[in-house]
C-alpha cells in the first residue's frame, strides 16, 4: 500500500502506466467509458503489476487519488483490457479492490497466469513476515471461493490500516465470515497482514468498528472444519458495496 506517507526515495521515481490503445480509437462511446472508469487519473495511476499476453493486458494499480475521495476508499485497482486490432477496438473490466493480492486474484480469474503478475518489490512496504505472505498467496490463488462485502482504508500516518470482510462462498466453511486485516509499520515501513474468524457479519463488521477506532482485541481464529457449525440464516454471498450504503446492508438478501 503505497500512500502519501511514503518514504521519498519510493516516491520520486514512481512508474507510470501505459494502456497502449492509441491505435484503437474507433469506438468513441468505449473510449469514454474507460476514460471515466480508469485513464481519468492516468498520470497518478501506479502499475504496482502488469502482464501482457498478447491482446490481452492484465494490470494491478495504485490510484494515488483515491486518498482524496470518499473516506475509507479502495486504493488499488484492478484492470483488464482486450484488444481487437482488427476491428480497431477494445473492452474492458476493472474493480477497485483493497489489497493488491484481492487485484491479483481478480485478475487470475480473468485468465492471467498466476505466475506472471507478481507485484514489484520496489513498489508500498514490502511483507515483514512469512505469515504475511502465506496469506498474500492464498488470497491471490483462492480468491474466488469468497466474496468481498465491506472494506475501509485508511493511510493516516499515525494508523495505516486496511479492514476487510469476506463471505465464504462455501456454505459449509469453517468461519463463513473472514476479516483480514493490512497493517503498515511506518518507522520499518513494513506491512503484516492477518487474517480472523466470525460466525456473522455483525460480528466481523463490529470487529472492523472496534479496529478502526482502537478498541480492537486480537482477531479470533479460524476455526476448523472439524469443529465449525455454521450458524442458521446466513444471507447469501453480497456483491463488493457502493460508497455510502449501510455496511449491515450489505449481507442482506
Amino acid at each position: 500500500m503505497l500512500s502519501p506517507t511514503e518514504p521519498a526515495s519510493v516516491r520520486k521515481s514512481l512508474p507510470h502506466v501505459d494502456f497502449d490503445l492509441d491505435d484503437l480509437g474507433s469506438d468513441e462511446d468505449r473510449y469514454l467509458d474507460f476514460y471515466r472508469k480508469v485513464a481519468v487519473h492516468e498520470d497518478m495511476l501506479v502499475p504496482l503489476a502488469e502482464h501482457h499476453d498478447g491482446p490481452n493486458s492484465y494490470y494491478v494499480l495504485f490510484d494515488r487519488t483515491a486518498t482524496w475521495g470518499h473516506p475509507g476508499m479502495a486504493q488499488t485497482l484492478a484492470v483488464h483490457l482486450q484488444r481487437e486490432h482488427g476491428k480497431q477496438t477494445f473492452s474492458f473490466e476493472q474493480a477497485p479492490l483493497p489489497l493488491p493480492a484481492m487485484a491479483q486474484s481478480w485478475l487470475i480469474q480473468r485468465g492471467c497466469p498466476p505466475g506472471a503478475i507478481d507485484l514489484d518489490p520496489e513498489l508500498g512496504p514490502p511483507p515483514a513476515d512469512e505469515p504475511t505472505r502465506a496469506l498474500e498467496r492464498r488470497l491471490a490463488g483462492n480468491g474466488d471461493r469468497y466474496a468481498m462485502g465491506y472494506s475501509y482504508t485508511s493511510d493516516d500516518p499515525d494508523d495505516m490500516v486496511i479492514v476487510v470482510v469476506l463471505r465464504a462462498l462455501d456454505e459449509q466453511a469453517p468461519s463463513p465470515f473472514r476479516v483480514v486485516v493490512e497493517e503498515v509499520d511506518t518507522e520499518t515501513w513494513t506491512h503484516t497482514l492477518r487474517e480472523g474468524g466470525f460466525d456473522t457479519a455483525g460480528e466481523a463488521l463490529q470487529w472492523c468498528d472496534d479496529r478502526l477506532t482502537g478498541k480492537a482485541g486480537p482477531l479470533p481464529p479460524v476455526r476448523s472444519a472439524a469443529t465449525a457449525n455454521r450458524p442458521a440464516g446466513v444471507a447469501k454471498a453480497p456483491a463488493p458495496h457502493p460508497p455510502g450504503r449501510s455496511r449491515r446492508a450489505l449481507f442482506q438478501s
